[in-house]
């Protein structure tokens, strides 16, 4: 049985839960999933009698001091999941309720309510918050958001946190979902047989926009949550109504948070928003007239009797709030605080031109790119004493790309090898299938090697090849970057793509550890919440956003079959990217050296960045 690690939170003497925690038990209660056994951190004893109306029944449920945690657990924030073996976690809340939805579905495949949870093609919340900013909102901002609101509500009277605020108006926009012009063109028919019955006048028989479900959407998505529902049977549409141009049908509205069905999202959002709702009644009750949206989405799971039985297993009891004469939002009336107003959003003109002018600019500026000599060019893995299930000819790619991935790693291993000592813990970031970390667990095998990758498909398979070389000092961790906290010697990635690099570079300053990344898809960069480019001082000093985004455009310009010149102009952005990346990296007290793999032909990204702490 898989063990299920969740916060417990004590302040001042009071024990409760966090909105993460919370969340998990309210997605286990409503999945009926009992196949984890529920593991509360604590700092303190004999806290389970105070959760005891909080945690569902029938869960397995026991207590573990922080420091007790397995290795694995304790590198990591939680919520983290845990395989029985203790070599394989799953960490963060997207990516933990996700397993446990695949779980309850391997063990329960009737369950067609719990199935359509992961939405569309299984992509409810699959995209990490660093690039998504509908998981980074639900994931992130808002059980932050509302945990802040309720350390400090009175604090926050006059405010509705930005967060809340997005969510609100994300409610009142537009649905779109797969095959929606179908469902569009049935509402336009139920709109049509409506007007027809009127009898009063128009203005007597307008509904308000709070007052009524939305009839077809409401019917698609109850038909989704039916366990036992069967197709309804093909209707042919009116002729007037097949010959309406798509552009010109109705607007589907929301039911549910991401349009029509109830997802994962629908689950994450309850206890924040439940919680949220609790406070603004209790402090600041008028501010509920100017969530319309969100107070009818909130009775509308209420709706659902697997939703009430969750919430009475966790001890939420839901609240029934009029909806009468909502209150439109006012931009002025309440503001979010200036922490939470997010800035303007300048718009990005689209460049025209060739990289030349920046190139000058730098060049008169003293910057050119810098490539230190490879310290070992002759050295390689011997790959042909290696079993099979290490030597990356054994994956699923051509022969000639198999030779060039071993050249690769030829690099990556040589430079961690020179850096690496007994004991040390060697992090393979982004590892995708494990050919880097496998390469690395069998050929040092007195360190000890983590791998980490957010796609589990890709991590059950590296994990697969290693359990048929019976490797012991190798452990796998399915997560978002951000989500891995533990302490670590030596960082390793190969091509990790546009930020990824940078986040894996932030990774290893912030732990002190040496590192070994070779980047890749520069034309992926740009700012986000974290970072901002150009990254050094003499680069921005020198070089405006725009200007650097045109290096990093023009630095994927390396491919093979683009003629020589153009090949030396992108090697020469790649070139200029990585060092203001490793110029970054030495303000923090690092040594930083810019190479070139060899041979270089082993891939058109054949930068390596190797950085050791100076300090």
């Amino acid at each position: 049985i898989e063990s299920l690690y969740l916060e417990v939170s004590t302040v001042n003497g009071d024990v409760s839960l966090p909105l993460h925690s919370s969340i998990v038990l309210f997605l286990l209660s409503y999945t009926e999933c009992s196949s984890f056994h529920v593991c509360l951190v604590i700092d303190q004893a004999d806290v389970l009698p105070s959760l005891s109306g909080l945690v569902p029944g029938g869960l397995a449920v026991s207590d573990v001091r922080r420091e007790e945690l397995p290795g694995l657990v304790r590198m990591c924030r939680l919520p983290a999941a845990l395989e029985p073996d203790a070599c394989f976690c799953r960490a963060g809340l997207a990516v933990v309720l996700r397993h446990i939805i695949q779980r309850a579905c391997q063990l329960m495949p009737g369950r067609r309510d719990v199935a359509s949870l992961l939405g569309f093609k299984n992509t409810c919340l699959k995209a990490c918050a660093e690039v998504s900013q509908w998981t980074r909102l639900c994931e992130l901002d808002i059980p932050s958001a509302v945990e802040e609101h309720l350390r400090n509500p009175e604090d926050q009277m006059c405010r509705l946190p930005a967060a809340i605020l997005n969510l609100e108006k994300r409610l009142g926009e537009p649905v779109k979902v797969h095959n929606d012009d179908k469902i569009r063109r049935q509402k336009l028919q139920q709109q049509k047989k409506s007007d027809s019955q009127l009898k009063g006048p128009s203005s007597e028989m307008e509904s308000h926009p709070n007052e009524t479900h939305p009839g077809v959407e409401l019917s698609a998505a109850l038909a989704k949550l039916s366990a036992d529902a069967v197709p309804s049977p093909a209707t042919r549409e009116r002729s007037d109504i097949r010959k309406v141009k798509t552009t010109d049908l109705p607007e589907l509205e929301h039911v549910f948070a991401e349009g029509l069905y109830f997802t994962l999202t629908d689950v994450v959002l309850l206890p924040c928003v439940h919680q949220y709702l609790i406070s603004l009644q209790k402090h600041t009750p008028s501010t509920l007239s100017h969530l319309p949206l969100l107070l009818r989405w909130y009775q509308r799971v209420q709706e659902l009797p697997s939703v009430l039985r969750a919430a009475k297993d966790c001890g939420m009891a839901l609240l029934s709030l009029s909806m009468a004469d909502p209150c439109p939002l006012q931009p002025e009336n309440p503001q979010p605080s200036g922490a939470e107003q997010e800035g303007p959003k300048v718009k990005q003109e689209p460049f025209i031109g060739g990289p030349r002018p920046t190139l000058t600019k730098l060049q008169e500026n003293g910057i050119d790119a810098v490539y230190s000599a490879h310290p070992c060019p002759t050295w390689t893995v011997d790959w042909e004493s290696l079993p099979a299930a290490v030597n990356p000819t054994e994956g699923k790619m051509s022969d000639t790309r198999a030779v060039r991935k071993q050249q690769q790693l030829n690099n990556l291993v040589a430079m961690v090898t020179e850096l690496a000592h007994p004991g040390h813990t060697v992090v393979d970031f982004c590892s995708g299938g494990g050919h880097v970390g496998i390469v690395l667990a069998y050929t040092l095998p007195k360190c000890q090697i983590i791998l980490i990758e957010n796609k589990e498909e890709s991590l059950v398979r590296a994990r697969d090849r290693s359990a048929q070389l019976g490797l012991t000092n190798i452990g796998f961790v399915q997560a978002n970057l951000d989500y891995f906290t533990g302490n670590f010697n030596i960082g390793v990635a190969l091509h990790a793509c546009g930020v990824a690099t940078d986040m894996v570079l932030d990774r290893c300053l912030q732990a002190r550890a040496g590192f070994v990344i070779s980047p890749c898809c520069y034309g992926f960069i740009q700012n986000t919440l974290k970072f901002n480019f150009p990254k050094s001082a003499r680069f921005t000093e020198t070089l405006s956003y725009k200007e650097h985004m045109v290096l990093c455009r023009f630095a994927d310009q390396t491919a093979v079959s683009l003629p020589p010149e153009r090949r030396l102009i992108g090697k020469r952005c790649m070139g200029l990217v990585d060092l203001d990346r490793s110029w970054a990296a030495e303000t923090h007290g690092y040594s930083v050296r810019v190479m070139t793999m060899v041979p270089e032909g082993c891939s058109p990204k054949n930068n390596m960045l190797v950085g050791i702490p100076t300090r």
